[in-house]
């Protein structure tokens, strides 16, 4: 549906480089939007954005689209087939009166109006990869004191976006906002067009084939000297001239005014909140607005120049029957529409994004009216990347400079941070080598003499040490969590000293007891001589050093 009064504003009769406004709408085919995701190329480049948008147009959309990588797109939803330009705006929810359950209204459908506007400029058709974004997310309060559009800057501050109700009713009464409202609790009526205001309506939207739609009206005026996705600061609205048309400032270039209305199928819903109906609203914004006063929309261009130039040069005045009727278009394509089939795109966010949900995607808290005007969190910013890439969470290749209100810097990935050393335990005295298996020195023992009683074996020591730490480090980087794990290593080193007199520690039971009973039948110099003999064999000179042992092995074990 055509906005009426928007259309007469812009007809006008003109004498001078463009004579006449003229438009044609660029429709987009059905089976739903491209896709419906948490990504947005403009304002959050190279990752998630802060919420959900529904996307129409080319199937490249990504969360580092471009208007070179648009162009190579296998396809589009915009049934002009030289368009492979990105259209995306806010999805909308419906918070249940009774569960107070979210979940998304179904999309309807999407018409982009292109005026081509009466002007002293030359109009030019949108360079590739002109970034635009029109409206302003961030409201939660009204905007002005009217629900009327503003789209004169030398009126002051400009107004480009409203909500319109259409009705049965052709009188809306009851009106589709309090008569009284002064934005604070309600939404503003415009005191022209009885269907169309600022805020969502308390009223439900039953108009033939026109539920609940959403208006944006983006700027024509480009600055190429702020850059084309500089998108704070490179656009503006043309100032109307005394002979009837737009113009815009000396060194900007004009290009065609876009009016996107977005329908969302509210009436479907209507026995879910008909208690509310006259008393307030159950639609929320995907970034968490209950009031409607931050729509807004976003455009990358992806268009073939060339043929969006012939389409301006040609004066196509097609109106509602389609930019796609245009001449321009029907003489490189005989059946446009035909073109392509359905177009979709998969979206890079693995999410649920039709609930019912707690939670808004992306965790947005509910904020306007009843709920406080809240805070809403900046949009997510990632470093740069050296190449674009559509459906990888990869920085973008160009992130914006020079915005009136810049966004923050991204930080540079901070270096890992180095290993520790390990920690080990001190060591014991003397302080051994540290070699992989150092040996300890056994003193010379004494031979034992035939009145020697043979000693107890002391019991080894047990050196049960700790287990070793594990040291936790986390780094947060700009892309993901890191997570080293850090082990340290203890070493304990255990000295046993040995006597002639006794087996080694580690010997088989049955060795040790067979040992023992054949020392039981030998006496005096037999057992001097048997003992002599026995360590000469089993040990060599007195001073071969003995192994030392690990730390969780009872006693020493000796070399052989």
């Amino acid at each position: 549906m055509f906005f009426t009064t928007v259309l007469a504003a812009f007809v006008v009769g003109a004498s001078a480089a463009r004579q006449q406004s003229t438009f044609a709408v660029l429709r987009h085919r059905g089976g739903g939007p491209l896709t419906t995701c948490r990504a947005d190329p403009i304002v959050s480049p190279g990752g998630p954005s802060a919420h959900v948008h529904t996307v129409m147009g080319a199937s490249n959309f990504g969360f580092n689209s471009t208007g070179e990588s648009l162009l190579q797109s296998r396809c589009t939803t915009a049934l002009v087939p030289g368009d492979m330009s990105a259209y995306w705006f806010p999805s909308l929810y419906f918070k249940d009166p009774k569960t107070g359950l979210l979940e998304l209204v179904p999309f309807f459908y999407m018409n982009v109006y292109y005026f081509f506007e009466a002007t002293n400029d030359d109009l030019k058709a949108f360079p590739l990869g002109l970034h635009m974004v029109s409206g302003n997310a961030q409201l939660r309060t009204a905007p002005a004191k009217t629900g009327a559009l503003q789209l004169d800057p030398s009126k002051g501050p400009v107004q480009p976006v409203q909500i319109t109700c259409p009705r049965l009713d052709p009188s809306f009464n009851p009106p589709n906002w309090p008569a009284d409202s002064d934005g604070s609790s309600a939404g503003i009526g415009d005191p022209i067009n009885k269907g169309a205001g600022i805020g969502f309506p308390f009223q439900d939207c039953d108009g033939y084939a026109s539920p609940l739609r959403v208006d944006v009206h983006f700027p024509s005026c480009y600055n190429p000297n702020a850059g084309l996705t500089n998108y704070r600061e490179n656009m503006a609205f043309p100032t109307p001239t005394a002979d009837g048309k737009v113009d815009c400032p000396k060194g900007w270039i004009h290009v065609p005014h876009l009016f996107y209305e977005a329908y969302w199928d509210t009436h479907s819903l209507r026995d879910r909140f008909a208690e509310l109906i006259g008393k307030e609203s159950p639609w929320v914004f995907a970034n968490g607005d209950v009031t409607g006063f931050s729509a807004h929309g976003d455009f990358i261009s992806g268009w073939d120049e060339a043929l969006l130039q012939e389409i301006i040069d040609e004066q196509c005045n097609t109106g509602h029957a389609g930019l796609h009727a245009c001449n321009a278009v029907l003489k490189r394509w005989e059946n446009p529409e035909a073109v392509f089939g359905e177009c979709h795109a998969e979206c890079p966010v693995n999410e649920d994004v039709k609930g019912p949900m707690e939670k808004l995607p992306g965790n947005n808290p509910l904020a306007g009216w009843k709920y406080g005007t809240g805070t809403p969190a900046p949009p997510p910013t990632y470093a740069p990347a050296p190449a674009p890439s559509s459906s990888t969470l990869e920085p973008s290749p160009a992130p914006n400079q020079g915005n009136s209100q810049p966004q923050p810097k991204p930080e540079p990935e901070p270096e890992p941070e180095p290993e520790p050393e390990p920690e080990p335990e001190p060591e014991p005295e003397p302080e051994p080598e540290p070699e992989p298996e150092e040996e300890v020195k056994v003193e010379e023992p004494q031979a034992p003499t035939s009145s020697t009683v043979a000693p107890t074996l002391p019991e080894p020591t047990i050196v049960t040490p700790e287990a070793p730490g594990t040291t936790l480090q986390t780094t947060t980087t700009s892309r993901a969590l890191r997570t080293k794990y850090v082990y340290k290593t203890t070493t304990v080193y255990v000295t046993t000293t040995c006597y002639l007199d006794t087996l080694e520690p580690t010997a088989a039971p049955k060795a040790k007891r067979d040992a023992q009973e054949e020392l039981h039948g030998l006496s005096g110099l037999d057992l001097e001589h048997h003992l002599a003999k026995h360590q000469h064999r089993k040990h060599g000179s007195l001073d071969r050093r003995h192994g030392h042992g690990h730390a969780t092995r009872r006693g020493a074990k000796l070399r052989r």
